[in-house]
């Protein structure tokens, strides 16, 4: 047994093996990060979900996980998917802005086109 149990064991009262999956993603220095987690999704359901991939992405599903979960929990109905439309609403509205500035540019250089082609004649 590892003398100093990860966040996920010390949060669910059990030993840590040697072979726990939670240990590698989940340090006894940050269990509020384990505790989100196990709130949204629930130990056995993140047990079979590292299980289920390979190694070398699981830290990246951890993460993944617990950020949709802090989501979840700071807007219960909309999640991640609020924030999502939050930031699709900014790319639509800065793209109909520079649509604007760009229509704005156009039209001055047609204006200042025109003035440099009346100086000349």
């Amino acid at each position: 047994m590892n003398p100093k149990r990860c966040a996920a064991c010390k949060y669910l009262r059990r030993r840590c093996p040697k072979d726990c999956i939670f240990s590698p993603y989940f340090p006894p220095n940050d269990p509020a990060k384990f505790a989100c987690i196990h709130r949204i999704y629930g130990a056995g359901n993140v047990s079979k979900m590292l299980q289920q991939l390979p190694e070398q992405t699981r830290a990246e599903a951890v993460e993944s996980l617990c950020f949709e979960a802090k989501c979840r929990v700071d807007d219960p109905v909309y999640g991640c998917v609020g924030i999502i439309s939050l930031l699709q609403t900014q790319i639509q509205n800065t793209q109909n802005e520079l649509a604007k500035v760009q229509a704005e540019v156009a039209v001055a250089q047609t204006k200042l086109s025109q003035n440099q082609n009346s100086d000349f004649m």
